[in-house]
């Protein structure tokens, strides 16, 4: 199946300069609202008390919301939970008061407005489990990072390698910035979406990556940017048809699948289109400059057993 019929070879590398500039730029903004702003933290990772209820009809998450706020809790997040009458509460540490005291009071608050409330769980999740988790998941993107590296690198020239990683590194920045600048909760179904996005670049880069391997093989006249720009233009219906079906995926969740998943299906979207853009700009680019060729990608000739004794008179 062919969305775009194209006859004519699109010149993506004719844009490469200003895309280099663009991605340098919101590189830079992301790292230094990451270090002005960090990320919003989740209960994952900073720690504190998590709380189940259960009303008899459908809750009005606003009026929960005002309730808490009005009685000293007005960073409380509430969220649906399964379904309309099942209501979860994260609220934040609060130093010197127990997580079963905080449980309690928000229990009390709600059954002030509705007597009919229902506790159906309390639990505490402390700092320092906070703090190795978030030790884990760094960890986790930077190993990742390192095994693409080594496989990419293996599979197909150190070239592509680099330019692999640096747009999976470019992804994963720029969705963290987003996090950043908007101060989105960032917590581990986020961290699993930056995961995942790091694994879908990577899909679409290697399929990239091999059209301009085979192409190389292929033509025998042609400079490295013309035969980037036949290989893009080969895979695009592709990409297009790839990325296209996974955002409408994205959207129902986005928009349909409740506040748990909003941060993950925010990540997951927004990292499907930089991951897209970085396979064809990033991964690309860096390999070009890094000044890849037609004789990097031949593959190596193997001597056959006796060819010597032929050449000899």
């Amino acid at each position: 199946m062919q969305l775009l019929k194209l006859k004519e070879t699109i010149n993506f590398m004719k844009l490469r300069l200003p895309a280099m500039v663009l991605s340098t730029v919101l590189i830079l903004g992301s790292l230094v609202s990451l270090g002005v702003n960090s990320l919003n933290w989740g209960l994952d990772f900073t720690g504190g008390t998590l709380i189940e209820v259960g009303y008899e009809d459908a809750a009005d998450l606003e009026a929960i919301r005002l309730q808490l706020a009005e009685n000293n809790f007005p960073d409380a997040i509430v969220q649906n939970f399964g379904s309309s009458t099942d209501v979860l509460i994260r609220i934040a540490p609060r130093e010197g008061v127990k997580a079963a005291t905080i449980g309690d009071q928000v229990i009390e608050i709600l059954r002030a407005a509705n007597a009919g409330v229902e506790k159906r769980r309390i639990e505490f999740v402390g700092p320092n489990v906070g703090e190795e988790l978030t030790e884990q998941g760094g960890l986790a993107m930077l190993v990742a990072l390192i095994c693409i590296l080594i496989y990419v690198a293996a599979r197909f020239e150190w070239r592509f390698a680099l330019g692999s990683v640096s747009a999976l590194v470019h992804d994963v920045i720029l969705t963290l910035g987003l996090f950043s600048v908007l101060q989105l909760e960032f917590d581990l179904t986020v961290l699993a979406a930056v995961l995942a996005v790091i694994g879908y670049s990577l899909n679409d880069t290697i399929v990239v990556s091999d059209r301009i391997r085979e192409n190389f093989r292929k033509i025998r006249k042609g400079e490295p940017v013309e035969i980037i720009n036949i290989s893009l233009t080969q895979t695009l219906n592709r990409t297009i048809i790839t990325s296209l079906t996974t955002v409408l995926v994205l959207l129902a969740l986005f928009f349909v699948g409740g506040a748990l998943i909003h941060g993950f299906a925010t990540a997951l979207l927004f990292g499907v289109v930089v991951g897209t853009y970085s396979s064809i700009y990033i991964a690309s680019s860096v390999a070009l400059a890094l000044g890849i060729s037609k004789e990097d990608l031949m593959p190596p000739q193997v001597e056959k057993e006796g060819e010597d004794l032929d050449a000899m008179p």
